[in-house]
């Protein structure tokens, strides 16, 4: 396995923070983007940028010299009534890292997005796939992961909804909606990061929330 030197954004938040560790102990040299005073949030052998998410001019002199960029900067809590926070948050923190990693002639970028379609989260769905479009555009090769919920610590709630899951899924009219927009687990989440920044892929590619739980399983 090849060591990658990762610059990862959104590092104390609810991914990240569970994933820097993981990359850490398989031997990846991880620079995370942090705001003023996060740094103890952090395990210890993390690099740590002080930088504004929303703005590239802050941090991409510092991703130069990295080859994967790992973006996981998002509103906490995704809800139908959070609009305006993903269209002030999600989308200029992506399209900042996209600039930067472009710049840098970084080779690969790990965004994690959104199922869909979907008849929920509209204009979480229009932000994240706004995003998915730029780096399209920038031609950064890409792998995109789509999970629709992730089961974790604080995140329980739809574990009610398996057993509509289960019934769904064998459906012949919505097993296709219910496949893709499933749920899926903190570790299987984790694990499929973590397998997305070891293998870069020759061009991009998207990981649905089968491929993840497959990944998940796999990596057991």
């Amino acid at each position: 396995m090849e060591t990658r030197r990762i610059f990862l954004t959104g590092a104390t938040g609810y991914l990240g923070s569970r994933v820097v560790p993981l990359l850490r102990a398989r031997g990846h040299m991880v620079r995370a983007l942090i705001r003023p005073g996060s740094a103890s949030k952090l395990p210890s052998g993390i690099e740590t940028v002080v930088g504004n998410p929303l703005d590239a001019g802050t941090f991409a002199d510092q991703v130069v010299g990295t080859d994967t960029l790992v973006h996981l900067v998002g509103v906490p809590k995704p809800a139908p009534w959070k609009g305006e926070q993903f269209r002030r948050v999600d989308g200029p923190s992506a399209l900042a890292a996209i600039a930067a990693a472009k710049d840098a002639k970084i080779s690969h970028i790990v965004y994690v997005s959104v199922a869909h379609p979907a008849p929920i989260m509209k204009d979480y769905i229009e932000v994240r796939e706004a995003c998915e479009a730029a780096l399209q555009k920038a031609g950064v090769i890409s792998t995109i992961l789509r999970p629709w919920y992730v089961l974790g610590p604080g995140h329980w709630w739809p574990v009610a909804l398996r057993p509509a899951y289960w019934f769904m899924e064998r459906w012949s009219s919505t097993r296709e909606s219910a496949l893709r927009l499933g749920l899926v687990t903190i570790d299987d989440m984790l694990r499929a990061m973590v397998w997305a920044v070891e293998q870069p892929p020759a061009a991009t590619r998207i990981l649905e929330v089968s491929d993840i739980r497959r990944l998940g399983r796999d990596a057991r």
